[in-house]
Parts: C-alpha cells; structure tokens; sequence
C-alpha cells in the first residue's frame, strides 16, 4: 500500500483554504447575513485534493474562529469535517460545471444541515450567532416545533450557502495554474 506525503503545496492550500473560511465567516457574522460564507476553502480544498484533506479546513478554522471571535464555531466542527469529506467525494465523482452545481450542492447539503439542525436545536434551542435565527424561531412557534423549523431553515441556508462555496471554489480552481493542477493530481 503506498503512503501518500503531505506536501509543502498541500499544507499551503489548507492554510489559504482556512484563510478564506476565516474572512467568509466574519464576512457572515459582521453583516448577520442568513448564509455562513465558511466554507468556501474547505470546498476549494475538498475540491482539488480530496474528501480527507477536505475534512482539515473547516475543522481548523473552526476552532479558530471558535477561540478566536464566535464561539459557536467551536460546535459545529462535525459539520464542517462532513461537508468537506462528502465534497470530495462529490468530487472525486465528478466535476460539477454550470448547472451540475446545484444538484451538486443538494447532496452536499443534505447530510450536513442534518447535524447542523439537530446542533442547533438540542444545543442551543434554535439561537445562534447566524443571521437565520430569526427565522427559526418564527418558524417554532408552527407545528414544525424546534427541530423541525431548524431544519428547514439550515436546509434552505445551507443550500445557498454551498450553491455560493461552489461557485467560488471553481473560479479558485479555474485561477490555479496548470503545472499546479498536475501536482495535485
């Protein structure tokens, strides 16, 4: 069996990957959009090296922004390991273009807004540091109940917000040069 090598590339595109989730997120949280913009460099990294690799970013600019400036951050690391593991794989399938991105970002979403929508509801009742908390505790008081409203709520968000990670992340991959490409390969 061969063992792959980190590369001085590698560990160079995992930290510009948790550069980019850091300013998307504070980008999110300063202007309280509904959309989180933190995951853009885990999607650009899951994209071109794979689902393990993906898993790294979000995990690590996680923690960072969770010690650093939203604490709430911190929770939702098993989120952002998910997503970056399931776009790679999405990846490794095929390469979403144009109008694949959005089946693609529906089966990307779906398995992290489960996690998300059971975190924010057990964890925190439906209140975080997102924009979209106001709308799910609108949502709560209708038959949908906490979890229910969470979960509709970081769908749709959810949605968006990986429609837009995609579409950043291919203009990122568009911008790499070839012989960089080659290396990732």
């Amino acid at each position: 069996m061969k063992t792959e090598k980190i590369s001085v590339q590698k560990i160079c595109m995992i930290a510009f990957a948790i550069c980019i989730n850091f300013v998307g997120g504070q980008i999110a949280l300063f202007l309280k959009l509904p959309i989180y913009l933190d995951s853009i460099g885990t999607v650009f990294v899951a994209a071109v090296l794979g689902p393990f690799y993906g898993m790294l970013p979000n995990l690590l600019s996680g923690l960072l922004m969770g010690m650093t400036v939203d604490i709430y951050s911190l929770y939702y690391a098993p989120v952002g390991i998910l997503l970056g593991f399931v776009t790679g794989l999405v990846y490794r399938k095929f390469q979403p273009k144009k109008w694949q991105i959005f089946p693609a970002a529906l089966v990307i979403t779906l398995p992290s807004t489960i996690i998300s929508s059971c975190i924010t509801a057990f964890l925190f009742g439906g209140i975080t540091s997102s924009g979209s908390t106001v709308l799910v505790q609108l949502l709560a008081k209708t038959p949908l109940g906490m979890v229910g409203s969470c979960f509709v709520v970081q769908f749709i968000t959810d949605y968006i917000d990986r429609v837009l990670c995609i579409a950043v992340a291919a203009v990122l991959i568009t911008a790499l040069r070839k012989s960089m490409k080659e290396n990732f390969a």
